[in-house]
């Protein structure tokens, strides 16, 4: 499998798992989770958005 299909994955997973956190804490399914696990998640989705556009454009 190509490095920049495992980033692709990853940002999807993340993407996806903090996009539902983020609704069912704000609905307040989820209350008990602290937003420093909800903000890492964020920045790991965007910091590896960065890593795959940044894995395309290599040659």
């Amino acid at each position: 499998m190509p490095l920049t299909q495992k980033f692709a994955y990853l940002f999807s997973i993340t993407l996806g798992l903090s996009i539902l956190l983020y609704l069912l804490r704000g609905l307040g399914i989820v209350t008990f989770l602290p937003g420093g696990i909800l903000l890492g998640l964020i920045v790991l989705a965007i910091s590896t958005f960065f890593l795959y556009t940044i894995s395309i454009t290599q040659r």
